[in-house]
């Protein structure tokens, strides 16, 4: 893997996406947000609204909720991509009963084939209680082994909890 890729992990709230925002403003190339998220209701689209004041203006944005990797493919060196979040993406294909091995697959193979540095922002689920229905426990687990697949190829990993960082692999 020629390019750098940093996963910035944490609970729900905890500073995470500002903390990657931040990562890819300082690395002075050119911004590249790929938004995972749907806008289903007026709550998302709340949420989307705060996340774009939030980050301000010099983004280029696109909109990937399955397919990541083809904008991945695209991207050059002098460009940085940050992913947010993994979490969204996961629940996209497990909400639309896609096949989850092909598509990870196919976003591995887009993260290492992309010229671009890459940070994703990723949700850590197995802090709490077991939940009570089988669709969250299937979430909860298949997103705990995306994680570690996106942690294993990653060359640094950084665990935000209250809007500090706690780096648990590599270096920033």
């Amino acid at each position: 893997m020629s390019n750098k890729l940093t996963l910035v992990i944490g609970g729900a709230a905890s500073g995470k996406s500002a903390f990657a925002e931040n990562i890819v403003i300082n690395t002075g190339k050119t911004r590249i947000y790929l938004a995972t998220a749907r806008v289903l209701d007026g709550e998302m689209e709340q949420k989307v609204a705060r996340h774009k004041n939030m980050r301000g203006a010099g983004w280029a944005t696109f909109e990937t909720p399955l397919a990541p990797e083809d904008v991945l493919r695209e991207r050059t060196a002098s460009e940085t991509i940050l992913l947010d979040c993994a979490t969204m993406w996961l629940m996209n294909h497990l909400m639309d009963e896609t096949d989850l091995e092909s598509a990870e697959t196919a976003l591995m193979n887009g993260l290492k084939g992309s010229k671009a540095d890459c940070v994703i922002v990723t949700n850590e689920l197995g802090l709490g209680i077991v939940p009570a229905d089988a669709l969250s426990r299937r979430f909860r687990q298949k997103q705990g082994e995306l994680n570690q697949r996106l942690a294993a190829q990653a060359n640094t990993v950084v665990h935000v909890v209250a809007g500090l960082p706690n780096i648990l692999k590599g270096t920033l």
